[in-house]
């Protein structure tokens, strides 16, 4: 699988991902890269497949020895949904990171020729440099938005940017006895998953395996950790937040049912928004979420504006697209059942089915 593929002006080459220097040279290209993200690292990609049970790949396009176009890659299968060859798996970013030297045509053939080989009829790129329409390759504008701001000076200034209508429902959060923690230890992973399977259960998602979970907090190290909302001893709202290039990004997060009535995850997101500054960070990016959504508007209510993003995908010749949208009317109707399974049972199915999902 390391034979380059059809020569051009550059050499485009399949990554050894078994290589400590080679994830090292990938890392370096996109920590310096204007518009690298966290799902662009091997950190994410690498651990995200090991974590699945899926396999990784990076197609790598070098110029005079250097590194000019990464476009990260995990093969994904599911029973249901499939088989896709995603940038990056499981996440809301990654795709094709080029400098002005890359030939971006020839990485996105490279990456036809490899979903091909690997019999993967379905390719997705969630972000980075996108290839034009046509030739099985479709673009998708504005099903999804992107939700990002500056951080504020200090503690007051960050409330005050809250609007009005927000900034009340957290300033009575501060009122709550609650208490905040934050950390990367099996004490702060175990409460945190916890939080996170009865919120997936809730949403009509099945959750992610906890192992997911682990291999991003020891893949990011110092870059990624857990905020813990508690009441009373018990965690109520949690969420897993990675750091680069001066900005945070909740990811993985949820609340119990309680969480509502005490405001524990208005209280998080505030909590996380104080934390990151005291790191160092300048911005708080509150992710992607589906356009006109219930996070669309909760996180419009933070006061945070919508960029829309354009994704692309590309289907093999004589294969169906792929459907995992969960606002088709087959993959509704999953939510809905999923929603009414104990919580016992949702927690042991769940990890078996999300690990394909992607």
């Amino acid at each position: 699988m390391n034979a380059p593929f059809k020569p051009h002006a550059g050499t485009i080459r399949l990554a050894d991902l078994g290589d400590v220097n080679e994830l090292r040279r990938l890392d370096a290209f996109v920590l310096a890269h204007p518009h690298g993200t966290p799902f662009h690292r091997p950190c994410w990609f690498v651990s995200v497949a090991q974590a699945t049970g899926n396999r990784a790949f990076a197609l790598v396009e070098e110029r005079g020895g250097e590194v000019v176009g990464l476009l990260p890659l995990d093969a994904i299968h599911s029973p249901v949904f499939g088989r896709v060859l995603a940038s990056s798996g499981f996440a809301v970013g990654g795709g094709l990171l080029a400098t002005p030297g890359a030939d971006p045509a020839a990485l996105f053939r490279a990456a036809k020729e490899l979903a091909l080989r690997l019999s993967c009829p379905a390719i997705e790129l969630r972000g980075g440099a996108l290839p034009d329409a046509g030739g099985g390759w479709t673009l998708k504008t504005e099903s999804h938005c992107n939700f990002a701001r500056p951080l504020a000076a200090d503690d007051e200034a960050e409330l005050l940017a809250i609007p009005r209508k927000q900034r009340a429902e957290v300033r009575r959060s501060l009122g709550i006895d609650l208490d905040v923690r934050v950390g990367r230890e099996e004490g702060d992973r175990a409460a945190h998953y916890a939080v996170f399977c009865e919120s997936y259960r809730n949403l009509g998602t099945p959750v992610f395996p906890r192992a997911l979970l682990d291999s991003v907090l020891d893949g990011f190290g110092a870059d990624a950790d857990i905020l813990t909302v508690w009441h009373q001893g018990r965690p109520v709202a949690g969420v897993l937040s990675l750091y680069h290039d001066g900005a945070v990004m909740p990811y993985w997060g949820g609340g119990t049912r309680d969480a509502r009535a005490l405001r524990a995850n208005d209280r998080m997101y505030y909590e996380l928004m104080l934390h990151a500054r005291r790191k160092g960070c300048a911005r708080f990016d509150f992710g992607r979420s589906k356009t006109l959504s219930g996070a669309y508007h909760f996180k419009r209510n933070w006061g945070f504006e919508p960029e829309p993003l354009t994704y692309a995908g590309w289907t093999a010749p004589g294969a169906l697209a792929r459907d995992a949208d969960p606002t088709s009317a087959r993959v509704a109707l999953q939510i809905r059942l999923w929603q009414k399974l104990p919580l016992a049972i949702a927690n042991r199915l769940g990890p078996l089915i999300a690990r394909g999902i992607g």
